[in-house]
This record gives C-alpha cells, sequence and structure tokens, in this order.
C-alpha cells in the first residue's frame, strides 16, 4: 500500500537493511533475494520495502538518478508554506475587504 502510515520503520533499521544489502549483495544471484533475505532477516514486511530504502540510499549517494531525500524534504517544506502564505492571504483580503466596506458606508 502506498503511503501506508500504520506501520513506520525507525530510520536506524533503514540504514541497517541498506548496510546489510550492501554486504550480502554479492553472494545472491539477483539485488532482489538479497533484499528478500535482508527483509526477513530483520522482520520487515515485504522485500519491496527494502528495496525501497536500498534505491532511495542508492539515490540519496550519488549512484542513482532521482530525487534526494534532501531535496523531496525542502520540496515537502515548501509546500507547507505556500499553503500557510495561501491561508494568511484569503485572511488578508476578507479583512481588507471588511474594511473597505466599512469606509465606504455612510457614517450617522
Amino acid at each position: 500500500m502506498p503511503g501506508n502510515t500504520s506501520r513506520r520503520y525507525p530510520p536506524e533499521l533503514k540504514a541497517r537493511a541498506v548496510r546489510m544489502f550492501e554486504e550480502i549483495r554479492a553472494d545472491h544471484a539477483t539485488d532482489w533475494e538479497a533484499m528478500g533475505q535482508v527483509a526477513q532477516l530483520l522482520g520487515v514486511s515485504t522485500a519491496e520495502t527494502v528495496r525501497k530504502w536500498v534505491r532511495q540510499a542508492q539515490v540519496d549517494q550519488g549512484a542513482r538518478v532521482g530525487v534526494t531525500s534532501e531535496e523531496s524534504a525542502e520540496v515537502k517544506r515548501l509546500k507547507r508554506e505556500v499553503a500557510e502564505l495561501r491561508r494568511a492571504n484569503a485572511i488578508l483580503r476578507s479583512a481588507s475587504a471588511f474594511f473597505a466596506a466599512e469606509l465606504d458606508r455612510p457614517s450617522r
């Protein structure tokens, strides 16, 4: 399940899985077999989870093309900031319209 937040693995486990994969890769015929063994040894639900961690580590190290974890975190932070600024602009627009309407009313 993409985006499954019910089970999060600690960063230490992810780093350990990547290290284990790199250590045992030569002993297996394919990457997939090595990832399966790492998943089994560490109690990770599937080899696909380990594959994602390994691929992301390779991107972060520059060995594979893709979006690094750092870049992804920056994009996420910027999206939050944009959403916050949009909310602030909406509030300011409403306040501006309210006060403009108050100025247009005839005073008694």
